[in-house]
């Protein structure tokens, strides 16, 4: 791709927080820029290009108008990467989907102007399920020091890898006292790691926001409830909020 390839940042449904861990990473970003060249990132400056080296999708798919845009640009980049959960499985806005009714889910949030035209009856879709995605950077949000990682590692060639561990790995390094002796479910057991287990290290219970290890311990997952007396729908209730699906590759 060259000495200085050419980067871009586009969102679509998103509360847009992964392009601001980015914007926050303050003089890192000065380190980026002297890395590639940032040719699109509404959130931090102006200006179009007509093509990528790679492009980082925010953002999950839920109008028609935005899968012609995505595959507008996947056309015209060469490595393309959906960035945080939303991209990567459809995350928070992917739970309309579980309403049998697209059309109550419009009623239910808009009103009486759930017929606005710009309000399509779509469902939401993870990037990969309308065109190809090269690589993943999961989490809600993103962590940035991964990312520059990411970023690094994509300009010299090399292929990033995320980590295929349980987030329990990370808690047991911090030496964390496990959330379930505490009385409250936690998915670390499942979770993809990658986040420092920054959410048990401060007593809130793993949610998955990065998704699910590719090959998950369900055994050792189902010993744990039944320690605790927890049900798999409890599980799964849970594992649902950030739009894990089985159908959508992580």
């Amino acid at each position: 791709m060259g000495a200085k390839p050419k980067v871009a940042f586009f969102d679509f449904a998103s509360c847009e927080g992964c392009q601001l861990q980015i914007a926050n990473l303050e003089e890192e970003v000065i380190g980026l820029a002297e890395l590639v060249d940032i040719v699109e990132f509404r959130e931090i400056l102006t200006g179009k290009a007509p093509e990528y080296d790679i492009a980082f999708i925010e953002g999950a798919i839920t109008r028609d108008v935005d899968e012609k845009k995505i595959k507008d640009i996947r056309s015209r980049s060469k490595v393309l990467v959906a960035l945080g959960q939303c991209a990567v499985s459809g995350g928070i806005p992917r739970l309309k989907n579980n309403n049998p009714s697209l059309d109550n889910v419009k009623k239910m949030v808009y009103g009486d102007k759930y017929n606005m035209p710009h309000l399509d009856t779509y469902p939401t879709k993870a990037v990969n399920e309308v065109v190809k995605v090269d690589l993943y950077l999961p989490g809600c949000p993103i962590n940035n020091k991964e990312f520059l990682r990411f970023v690094k590692e994509i300009s010299l060639g090399i292929m990033p890898k995320l980590p295929n561990y349980p987030v329990c790995v990370e808690c047991k390094l911090k030496e964390n006292e496990c959330l379930f002796d505490l009385g409250q479910i936690c998915l670390g057991p499942l979770a993809r790691a990658g986040c420092d287990a920054i959410c048990p290290s401060n007593g809130v219970p793993c949610e998955a926001c990065r998704g699910t290890v590719d090959n998950p311990n369900k055994n050792a997952m189902h010993e744990i409830l039944e320690k605790y007396n927890y049900t798999v729908e409890e599980i799964k209730r849970k594992i649902n909020i950030f739009g894990v699906d089985p159908e959508v590759k992580k």
